[in-house]
């Protein structure tokens, strides 16, 4: 079967969709652009574009015997046309015979791969063409054309026209078929740069954004102070593991430290010069936790009236510090999972799939392997973050490092406060050394903040909210409120129980609004740390 090469140009309109593809970002709109506007010329057949991709139906695909190598082919990505012999919309179909074709493979793939047109010779001995024949023949096909898609030596894809009529003209039928493809493959060059711009842009906003939200929080508790051996021995695991881009999870009780050692780890990475951006799992509201890790585009959901990138883009290149990852809902961890071990996800309502490299660093105050247990959380994702474990001890068992903060934290907050350095004496060191520190480094810098305020220019005096010995005592019919001074042991008596019944009543559970911190009125990090001093086991 004879067929023609090209087909009649109509250069006014040429001239428009030329007009046209130079103002269009998007490779995808650009594509059904050209398809749609080239399909509606009277007589073409059919308009069909392929990009070159990695394969990715090799196990599939009717090709996969002839493809030589199964790792790039050439992927329908645009299929416009009007049949007149089979069903309306089979030319639309992005799926069929030619879905996939190799590279070198059939008349297109041969184009792809020299990165030049056929000639009538080669498209008459193509088997593909003779095995199509019945086909060509109840569309009416008399013409075809196929141009690479090239730009430079790159070549992005095929363009390729049948036609229902004869060329008459086919030289100017070849030049302007070029043309298009020409200007399409710098169309998609331009697109692509376009995209990285946008990229780039998206991320180093998103980096500014959230780089803002965290500047006051990131300089709260100042640098690594302190002398102690836990302390030394964690400087050391950052000198450690900080040069290596191996994840790291940091355990600890609230108020440690856990994001002071997470952004050490970082400054001291090869990361340093990128991003650390950080996400609170606890405080995301369920329904946004996808949304804020991964992003949308614009209308994937209610609400979403714009596109928004997520934090695992404003990180790629650095570093993504996971906080409270405990609290992540078992839901989204498999696919946080996905992420670490393939390195790509995709955004709310779209399917191209976004590729970042983020060296991830968590941080948690619960106990994981408990939580394991019970099937909060997913054992797979624990082993694939636990490569380096860092235990932060609590402030209790560190208590020299206690004068050290002290003295930090009473020239950084008066400098803030524009105030004079407040005297402190040692019977006020020793009180806070002698303290037990449920909130560890945290509640430390808020007693001496809350002292400074209410001291004035005279001597610093501390209270402690958590622990007011000589505020209640115990009898027959509970809790008093009478001025009666207490026994370490009545205290302790009464406290314990108080968590007893608490725990009882709410069958164990801690954390939550059906968790016994909430019914006693503290933070469960506070609750948590009163059950292990005083040695409250599950069987009481």
């Amino acid at each position: 079967m004879k067929l023609s090469v090209t087909y009649q140009p109509e250069y006014e309109s040429l001239k428009e969709l030329l007009v046209e593809m130079a103002t269009e970002r998007s490779v995808n709109v650009l594509l059904n652009l050209i398809a749609h506007r080239m399909a509606q010329r009277p007589h073409v057949a059919l308009v069909q574009i392929w990009l070159k991709k990695e394969g990715d139906l090799c196990q599939t695909c009717q090709m996969r015997n002839p493809c030589p190598d199964k790792k790039n082919c050439l992927h329908l990505a645009v299929s416009r046309g009007d049949s007149i012999s089979q069903f309306p919309g089979n030319f639309t179909s992005l799926t069929g015979h030619h879905q996939r074709i190799p590279i070198g493979i059939t008349g297109i793939g041969k184009v792809a791969k020299e990165k030049r047109s056929l000639t009538p010779e080669e498209i008459e001995a193509d088997p593909d063409w003779n095995n199509r024949e019945v086909w060509a023949k109840g569309e009416q096909i008399l013409g075809f054309g196929a141009q690479p898609l090239r730009f430079k030596d790159i070549v992005f894809g095929v363009i390729a026209i049948y036609s229902r009529i004869k060329a008459s003209r086919v030289v100017e039928g070849q030049f302007w078929l070029k043309m298009i493809a020409n200007h399409t493959a710098s169309a998609i060059a331009n697109a692509n740069a376009f995209s990285e711009i946008d990229h780039l842009k998206s991320q180093l906003e998103l980096e500014n954004e959230y780089l803002k939200e965290e500047i006051d929080q990131a300089r709260a508790f100042g640098d690594i102070i302190g002398k102690s051996p836990p302390l030394m021995n964690i400087v050391n695991q950052i000198e450690l593991v900080a040069p290596t881009d191996a994840n790291v999870f940091i355990f600890g009780e609230s108020g440690t430290g856990k994001e002071l050692v997470a952004r050490e780890i970082h400054k001291r990475s090869r990361r340093k010069d990128k991003p650390m951006i950080k996400v609170n799992c606890a405080s995301i509201p369920s329904e946004l936790y996808e949304s804020e890790f991964f992003g949308h585009v614009k209308g994937a959901f209610t609400g979403a009236i714009k596109d928004r990138a997520g934090r695992f883009l404003a990180a790629d290149g650095g570093t993504l510090f996971l906080d409270e990852i405990g609290e992540l809902p078992i839901s989204l961890q498999g696919k946080l999972l996905r992420v670490l071990q393939e390195g790509t996800y995709e955004r709310i309502g779209e399917e191209t799939p976004q590729h970042v490299n983020v060296r991830i660093i968590a941080a948690t105050n619960r106990k994981i392997k408990d939580d394991i247990t019970q099937g909060r959380f997913r054992q797979d994702l624990y082993y694939r973050l636990n490569v380096f474990p860092i235990e932060i001890s609590p402030l209790r068992n560190r208590k020299e490092d206690i004068r050290l903060l002290t003295y930090h934290f009473l020239e950084k907050i008066a400098s803030e406060m524009n105030r004079a350095l407040p005297e402190i004496s040692s019977a006020g060191i020793n009180q806070l050394i002698s303290y037990d520190w449920p909130g560890n480094v945290r509640e430390l810098r808020n007693v001496i903040e809350r002292s400074i305020i209410i001291s004035k220019n005279a001597p610093l005096k501390f209270t402690f909210p958590d622990y007011q010995p000589g505020s209640f005592f115990v009898s027959e019919t509970g809790l008093s409120s009478k001025n009666k001074i207490l026994t370490d042991e009545e205290i302790i008596f009464f406290i314990r129980n108080n968590i007893l019944s608490a725990l009882k009543k709410c069958q164990g559970r801690i954390y939550g609004e059906k968790g016994a911190a909430r019914l006693l009125g503290c933070a469960p990090t506070t609750l948590s740390s009163r059950i292990k001093k005083y040695n409250i086991k599950y069987k009481d």
